[in-house]
């Protein structure tokens, strides 16, 4: 399988943030990385396309908060929370084929 040269990437091309993030010091963060900044004016008009893929993060995680225990974390150790958020990956997931498969 051939692909670019070189060590595997391990950080993104593009990060996309909202106005709240509008100051140069975190796009020269960022750019500091290597990752490209998107991240929307303060005082731009609305419609730069940014939050159509930001929605779909949104909507992941409004779906995860479906789960009680995942809306609010009781859990102390980190192993059991990320296996409930594996979890309810997990059956985001089946319902979202479940539901293909049907209709």
């Amino acid at each position: 399988m051939r692909g670019k040269r070189g060590r595997p990437r391990r950080r993104p091309d593009v990060v996309l943030g909202d106005r709240g993030y509008d100051h140069d010091k975190y796009r020269r963060l960022v750019w500091d990385l290597g990752v490209k900044p998107l991240i929307a004016y303060r005082g731009a008009e609305h419609g730069s396309g940014l939050g159509a893929q930001r929605w779909a993060v949104e909507r992941a995680f409004a779906h995860l908060h479906w789960f009680r225990r995942l809306r609010i974390r009781w859990e102390v150790r980190d192993d059991i929370h990320e296996a409930f958020l594996i979890l309810g990956c997990a059956v985001l997931c089946w319902r979202r084929l479940n539901s293909a498969v049907v209709h």
